[in-house]
């Protein structure tokens, strides 16, 4: 697991580009952490990256949030409400995870028996400064 100490917003965004650069269809990208912690906003600069235009929010009362107009289709999931992982199967989730789009997964601590072996897991912590942040990163390549 590598650890990744992220400063601000700025060095936020900037791994979020870089990493919605290595995504391909079928990637699922599994964020864990605290209220605050910043996953929306992680979210937020990886759709940029790939190149989606429209504003993205917390999809908390959907639980999923569809967005086609960038390089491949991103399905922004938050399932901090979800009380059972079988809501998952009644929205269908495995024609998301498993289908042409990528797929983020905010809270996937809550669902963690679905999520693929394969997908990046990023668990967010607070760091010691004020804006900064701890990633500890699982299934990314070193380097990124």
């Amino acid at each position: 697991m590598d650890k990744l100490i992220i400063k601000d917003e700025k060095q936020t965004k900037k791994f979020g580009l870089l990493l919605a650069d290595k995504l391909a269809s079928g990637s699922v990208v599994a964020l864990i952490g605290d209220l605050g912690t910043g996953k929306t906003a992680l979210t937020k600069y990886i759709a940029e990256g790939l190149g989606i235009k429209e504003v993205i929010t917390s999809p908390t009362f959907t639980i999923v949030q569809e967005y086609h107009d960038g390089r491949i289709p991103l399905y922004h999931f938050d399932v901090y409400r979800i009380n059972d992982v079988e809501e998952m199967y009644e929205i269908g989730y495995e024609e998301y995870f498993f289908g042409r789009g990528v797929c983020i997964v905010e809270w996937a601590d809550l669902i963690t028996e679905i999520i693929p072996e394969d997908a990046i897991v990023i668990n967010i912590a607070y760091g010691q400064n004020e804006g900064e942040r701890i990633y500890e990163i699982k299934g990314l390549e070193a380097g990124l």
